[in-house]
């Protein structure tokens, strides 16, 4: 079992997917962003450092999920908060030109070697919920961040996810109104969606209720 957590900076990815770990007896896989040394001067001059900082993630992003392959080969279930695809979705938005022309010849070398997910959760939020969100958790690096960049990001990814072309089987769940740490009720609901979802996939004809909006 491969489930991908997706969603804008603030969706609440990385927390959803540490506490379905001991409930779906999962590994877990998280994104390293404090090991990116660019990304604090990205969020201050996103033009300057566009490029390296996506060529950093587009990496990292790459060998941890040839280690994911190797785990579910040995029968392993994960879970990871970010699909490779987020990689090229960023880059959209903050390369142009010669370097994002030489971005997509490096992700397209790397993308057809990894695996896809069996389901893809999406959490969706609204900006205002977003940055409330990023204020909250206070990271140093993302400080900075401005409103417009976030809501370009959550367009983007509604436009990905809208076009369900080439994308795993996808399950959305609306966030503005819930709170997975603070409410057990809340984890319990999606933990259930996302059962009854993987039992869809493994067994196609089922009901899926599948990019239903799931609320409190």
């Amino acid at each position: 079992m491969y489930i991908a957590i997706e969603g804008v900076i603030g969706a609440g990815k990385t927390t959803l997917a540490r506490l379905l770990q001991p409930v779906l007896s999962a590994q877990v896989v998280l994104e390293e962003f404090d090991a990116n040394p660019f990304l604090g001067d990205f969020y201050s001059d996103r033009a300057r450092f566009a490029f390296q900082t996506q060529i950093f993630f587009l990496l990292s992003r790459y060998r941890q999920l040839q280690e994911v392959a190797a785990s579910l080969q040995t029968g392993e279930s994960v879970i990871a908060d970010y699909t490779f695809a987020k990689d090229r979705l960023f880059a959209g938005l903050n390369l142009h030109g010669d370097e994002l022309a030489t971005y997509l010849q490096v992700y397209g070398a790397l993308s057809d070697k990894l695996p896809q997910p069996d389901l893809l959760v999406y959490l969706r939020a609204s900006t205002q919920t977003l940055l409330r969100r990023i204020e909250q958790r206070d990271r140093p690096y993302e400080r900075e961040m401005d409103r417009d960049y976030i809501e370009a990001l959550r367009n983007a990814y509604d436009a990905q996810f809208n076009d369900a072309a080439g994308l795993p089987e996808t399950l959305v769940i609306e966030t503005n109104a819930l709170d997975f740490v603070q409410h057990g009720s809340h984890l319990e609901l999606v933990a259930a969606q996302v059962r009854a979802a993987l039992a869809g996939v493994r067994q196609p004809g089922l009901p899926l209720g599948l990019a239903r909006p799931v609320t409190a």
